[in-house]
């Protein structure tokens, strides 16, 4: 019955539309698969230990040797000599091949206190605010996900492009694209002691497929819930974030974004789909999608191409715009929410319903309505680490095999009784203007964003972009 539903869909007429907009059906090949990667770091003064790599604090990150910080690192050797430490934000990086890997942080000060938090690529949240006393050295460890633009080559005389058509938004995530693995380090007296990067070939990843609500912001005064997402799951499963602004579902599979995740897709990973915000601009000729007959179709097609893969397809309801100053709800989207909830049970797929827990959240909030979003559309650091919660609570209650994967510290999350911005304080953890929207340069080593031809609006019009 399987068999036949997946042929039935591969032949629907939307899907026959879809092959001339560029989707590379016949990508169903196992991913392929790269040397793996054992990298060892050492932040110590000293002779480096066995096997390990020594980082000077002037090391600037170079594509020979492929590692260093990224610019603007303020570091300095610490601990007597057993750490290198700073007392405001930096990065490292690591040249890898795009795939999933095992990142394991060792930090701590002999003789202080530290509480550390650790991002990866583009703003990820992977470890909150870990706490060592004096004297200890803490051991954790996270996976991430790394990507380029690139797709696999072509065969002979096949149609189609060899890369995303990455755009002005993307200079947003840069670091998303560059084929590096950046580590960020945050807190007022960072201790840093070693870094391993592995390779994890096997490790379930999480594809995240939407607009500017879910995507990896390099910084800024608006995060969304796919770059929080990761800090509520274990080490073993990587969140992939494709997501980008202004992309409707028409645009992301146009722009080749679709197919680089189906590119790297494999058996026992899941597609994560949120739109509604830009689909719904009819003023956008190009990459509108009407709500009963186009939108449905294209979720379709995205299903089954899931599917096909063997990745587990998940629904997710667009979350409700909101009112800046007050954070009374709009109870909008028109019928772009009625439509996902159609096609959850028409295909028989899961649905986290974030537009309703969205709504309970700003009416519930109190005095910290105002604080959920940063501008009626994109949410705060407090309103994204909520979303993000009520993401993992619908992971909970489908029963999802990902849930496995929940870190064992997490409490069930009603969102009609939030936490309170106050308690989280996640501000000081996410500071820095509203980078990347709109303008920006590609990431380094990617081609400008093609000039010829039709191109996305630059002025949209209300809502996210």
């Amino acid at each position: 019955m399987k068999a036949f539903f997946h042929l039935r869909l591969v032949y629907s007429p939307a899907l026959f539309c879809l092959a001339f907009s560029g989707i590379a059906a016949a990508q169903l090949a196992t991913p392929p698969t790269a040397a793996p990667v054992d990298l060892k770091f050492d932040f110590s003064a000293g002779a480096a230990q066995p096997g390990y790599t020594r980082v000077s604090p002037a090391a600037v990150y170079a594509d020979d040797p492929g590692y260093g910080y990224e610019p603007g690192a303020l570091v300095s050797t610490g601990d007597h000599g057993q750490t290198s430490t700073s007392d405001k934000p930096f990065m490292f990086s690591a040249k890898v091949p795009e795939g999933d890997f095992n990142v394991t942080v060792r930090f701590g000060d002999s003789a202080t206190a530290t509480t550390t938090t650790f991002k990866a690529e583009s703003g990820r949240l992977m470890l909150e605010r870990v706490e060592v006393p004096a004297g200890q050295v803490a051991e954790r460890s996270f996976t991430t996900n790394v990507r380029t633009p690139k797709l696999p080559q072509l065969p002979t005389n096949a149609t189609g492009r060899e890369a995303v058509s990455l755009d002005q938004f993307d200079g947003g995530n840069t670091r998303d694209w560059d084929g590096k693995l950046t580590v960020e380090v945050v807190g007022p007296h960072a201790a840093l002691r070693s870094i391993e990067i592995v390779s994890a070939p096997s490790a379930p990843t999480v594809f995240l497929a939407g607009d500017s609500t879910m995507t990896d912001r390099d910084g800024g005064g608006d995060v969304s819930w796919g770059q929080m997402l990761p800090a509520f799951f274990k080490p073993g499963v990587a969140v992939a974030n494709n997501a980008q602004s202004g992309e409707t579902m028409k645009s992301f599979a146009n722009a080749l974004r679709l197919d680089k995740m189906l590119s790297q897709m494999k058996k026992g990973d899941y597609l994560f789909m949120q739109f509604a915000h830009n689909d719904s601009k009819a003023n956008w000729p190009q990459t509108y999608v009407e709500p009963e007959t186009t939108y449905k179709a294209y979720l379709k097609v995205y299903i089954a191409e899931a599917r096909l893969r063997g990745a587990t397809p998940v629904l997710v309801t667009a979350m409700d715009r909101g009112n800046r100053t007050t954070g009374a709800p709009s109870h909008g989207h028109d019928g772009y929410i009625g439509a996902m909830r159609e096609v959850a049970q028409e295909e028989h797929v899961a649905l986290i319903d974030l537009y309703t827990m969205s709504i309970a959240f700003y009416e519930s909030a109190g005095a910290d309505a105002p604080k959920i979003l940063a501008d009626g559309t994109h949410s705060t650091a407090y309103g994204g680490y909520e979303f993000a919660k009520c993401i993992v609570m619908g992971i909970k209650q489908n029963k999802l095999d990902l849930a496995k994967f929940i870190v064992d510290g997490f409490k069930d999350f009603d969102p009609s009784h939030p936490d309170s911005a106050a308690a989280l304080d996640l501000g000081p953890l996410f500071s820095g203007g509203r980078q990347g929207r709109p303008g920006g340069a590609p990431p380094a080593g990617v081609p400008a964003p093609a000039t010829t031809g039709p191109t996305k609006p630059r002025d949209p019009g209300p809502g996210p972009l």
